[in-house]
């Protein structure tokens, strides 16, 4: 291969079409443009979801939802995800980002009480139900804040 044989595969480069250079090319006349019209003028333009004066589609749908900047992103860990976040017998944040249980760094993780705990495990630095923290401690575990 020499760099002065380098070429595109066939087909690949197709000639810019010409428009407004006669009726034997298909595109003379209005160049494709239809007749009169905004489209049809040079430049012509319509602003993204204008719809002619009719009320826009964006505005005659009703406002739905918020999602506060502000508020603590907040995840929940089922007690059967703890046994197998784990290490030597303690759960907390670092166990948990570690095993991929929650992921990116949430303000707040809540231990629910879903699942059988079988064994014993301590909780650090997490927040615990109610329901959860008996079921760990009826485990043989302990909850430390």
């Amino acid at each position: 291969m020499k760099l002065n044989t380098i070429a595109p595969a066939e087909g690949a480069k197709k000639d810019r079409r010409r428009v407004g250079r006669g009726i034997g090319s298909g595109l003379g006349k209005t160049a494709g443009r239809g007749h009169k019209g905004q489209h049809a003028r040079s430049g012509g333009y319509h602003k993204v979801g204008f719809e002619g004066g009719q009320m826009p589609l964006q505005r005659r749908i009703p406002k739905r939802g918020f999602r506060n900047n502000f508020g603590a992103r907040t995840c929940e860990v089922t007690l059967s995800q703890l046994e197998n976040a784990a290490i030597d017998g303690v759960v907390d944040m670092e166990g948990l980002l570690l095993r991929r249980i929650v992921r990116g760094r949430p303000d707040v993780v809540k231990v629910i009480m879903t699942g059988e705990l079988s064994q014993a495990i301590t909780v650090r630095g997490l927040r615990v139900s109610a329901g959860a923290k008996t079921a760990i401690e009826s485990a043989g575990g302990k909850v430390e804040e």
